[in-house]
């Protein structure tokens, strides 16, 4: 079974739970399969997308999650990563970690991994995961 953990980047560092300040990037990881990405701005905008699978494909339920504008998400974390961390991020850099919207399967075995390289492009310092006994379904 794999990993099911929400961490939050927030105030230049990493917790597990929620955000303690604005602007914030929340990881909520289902399984290793999914990642839910939610990210805020000071002017209280943001968006959601996913990595992995979308839920809705993982689920085989259309109604689990809306599809992704994949391209304005890309769009939306870059700004956020201006604002949160200085860096000038590439959209089409991010776009290719994002869930498909079709259903194509991930480039990377676990979401941590994707997690790990969308952090590094937002200039995020590294998350350090839970081991098993504190962080994985057994």
């Amino acid at each position: 079974m794999g990993l099911f953990g929400k961490f939050a980047f927030s105030d230049g560092r990493w917790t597990r739970g929620g955000p303690t300040a604005v602007p914030f990037l929340l990881v909520d990881v289902h399984d290793s399969r999914i990642a839910t990405i939610d990210h805020w701005r000071a002017d209280a905008s943001g968006g959601r997308f996913f990595l992995g699978y979308e839920p809705r494909i993982y689920f085989e339920e259309p109604d689990a999650s809306p599809p992704v504008d994949v391209d304005a998400e890309a769009e939306g974390f870059a700004a956020w990563a201006r604002e949160a961390t200085g860096s000038e991020l590439d959209p089409a850099e991010v776009r290719p970690l994002l869930a498909s919207p079709e259903g194509a399967p991930p480039a990377d075995e676990s979401v941590e991994l994707t997690v790990d390289r969308l952090a590094a492009l937002a200039g995020l310092p590294p998350l350090e995961w839970p081991t098993e006994a504190d962080g994985y379904a057994s």
